[in-house]
């Protein structure tokens, strides 16, 4: 008979690491559970991570194209040089390049995490569904059958399509949304929105467990309820700028990046702005030069710039408009 060759790989957790006897073992089967937000995935994350990059056999299992992939991804990453990034629906198409560049960012030792909206199509799936799309202030009005198709598409459709991208170019991704790790906490805006939600808190430690296991974070723009309380939703629907902002502002990374479908801030006389202050962007949309979806993004980058070093507005249709930004070749609005 043949005796079973087995492994342990401890994740220098001590309790885990003593109750486990130096670490989980190969060919065993483990239960683990806690109260939520315990670190349940973030311990599944940080397991799977130290597995794949550490056995042999697996790599030659996944072929040669997933080496590239493997051979990509470090334990340990550090938490420094994070670029928080923003891609719109709007901008994603059949000859975008935000995605390559962003494995780019990876692959030459950045940090990037993406947060994604998918409002043009979450508005077509809304129409297929005969709801007619109702936007306040840039953000959307949002019922309960608009609810459940904006968490249907954002958490499914959108996200699960980018990791699946990102993975193609050659980086691993792990795609979440806000409600996963209660890494966004919301309470209802306006009860005239519906659904709606302002952040009140970000709970980054899954972001980071991602960051330092050498994964792509994509995060899609959706919110636990603070308390159920007068809600029968426990799920709402945020804005994707506002939740990039703030993310960026717990991470304090180094930059945030919004990506959309117009050069920058426009003038009144619809003339590229290439920077302004924190001051001139409030006074911009006080004048109602900035108005509609250009406002979440540029409160988002005023509110960053406690915490964040730089904050962009770029053009996303134009190709390869990242590489440029961190080549030195910007072209869109800086605030701050």
């Amino acid at each position: 008979m043949l005796k079973k060759i087995q492994k342990k790989y401890p994740v220098n957790v001590e309790e885990l690491d003593r109750a486990t006897r130096d670490g989980f073992e190969t060919q065993s089967m483990y239960e683990i559970y806690g109260t939520e937000g315990a670190g349940k995935t973030q311990l599944m994350f940080s397991l799977t991570s130290t597995v794949m990059n550490n056995n042999e056999d697996i790599r030659k299992s996944l072929g040669e194209d997933n080496k590239k992939i493997l051979s990509s991804q470090k334990r340990d990453v550090s938490l420094k040089d994070i670029t928080v990034i923003k891609i719109g629906g709007s901008t994603l198409g059949e000859h975008d390049t935000s995605l390559q560049d962003v494995v780019d960012m990876k692959l030459s030792g950045l940090n990037p995490v993406v947060v994604h909206g998918g409002g043009a199509i979450v508005s077509s799936w809304m129409k297929k569904n005969g709801i007619i799309p109702q936007f306040v202030g840039g953000l959307r009005v949002t019922n309960r059958e608009s609810l459940d198709v904006a968490i249907a598409v954002l958490t499914g459709l959108v996200n699960k399509s980018l990791v699946a991208e990102i993975q193609s170019l050659g980086c691993l991704a792990v795609g979440i949304s806000g409600v996963d790790g209660n890494t966004l906490i919301a309470e209802v805006v306006d009860n005239k929105l519906g659904y709606v939600g302002k952040i009140v808190d970000v709970r980054a430690d899954l972001l980071r467990s991602l960051i330092q296991s050498g994964y792509i974070p994509i995060v899609s723009s959706v919110a636990m309820t603070k308390q159920k309380d007068n809600s029968d939703s426990l799920i709402l629907n945020i804005n994707a700028d506002h939740a990039a902002g703030e993310i960026a502002r717990e991470l304090q990374a180094d930059s945030v990046v919004f990506m959309t479908d117009v050069p920058g801030i426009m003038d009144s006389s619809r003339r590229l702005i290439p920077r302004v202050t924190k001051d001139q962007a409030k006074s911009l949309i006080n004048s109602k030069v900035i108005d509609g979806g250009m406002i979440p993004k540029v409160e988002s980058c005023c509110r960053s710039l406690d915490f964040v070093k730089k904050t962009y507005i770029v053009d996303g249709r134009k190709s390869h408009v990242l590489r440029d930004l961190f080549d030195g070749k910007f072209s869109g609005t800086r605030i701050g």
